[in-house]
């Protein structure tokens, strides 16, 4: 057990460390891949800086019907996401276009329109993690201006 837990933690000291590789501990039972690192989303614009006030972590499952459209929206934090099942098209207001598939990831624009669909006839899942701030939202819908 103590072998496990020194190589989970000797994975998470050196996971941060790494570029798109993988890391094993000595007894080879603990492995950790970089999906994804970066300082720019997806559309290549630069990540702001945090915003002051007391950090909240929000970490969500998201499941979208099949067909389905989400309203335009923006966030005004860091959120970067990592599509579990089916397919996903984000879209900004400009019309910069993201196409997504099973186990690909997203470091989502900030303070962008934009929206996404599920064109596909299966559900889509998506876990976003989200770095906002107490009492703040992490998503301000354009019908609510």
């Amino acid at each position: 057990m103590k072998t496990i837990l020194g190589g989970f933690c000797l994975a998470l000291i050196l996971g941060s460390q790494v570029q798109a590789r993988e890391v094993h501990s000595e007894s080879g039972a603990i492995s950790v891949e970089v999906l994804v690192k970066s300082v720019k989303s997806w559309d290549g614009s630069e990540l702001e800086a945090y915003a002051p006030g007391k950090p909240q972590i929000s970490i969500l499952k998201i499941t979208i019907a099949p067909n389905t459209s989400l309203p335009m929206h923006q966030h005004p934090f860091i959120n970067a996401g990592l599509l579990l099942k089916g397919e996903l098209t984000v879209v900004t207001q400009e019309g910069e276009t993201l196409y997504m598939k099973t186990g690909d990831t997203i470091i989502e624009v900030v303070d962008k329109w934009h929206h996404g669909m599920n064109e596909s006839e299966e559900p889509a899942e998506i876990v976003v993690f989200y770095a906002g701030i107490e009492g703040q939202p992490i998503t301000l819908n354009k019908d609510q201006e």
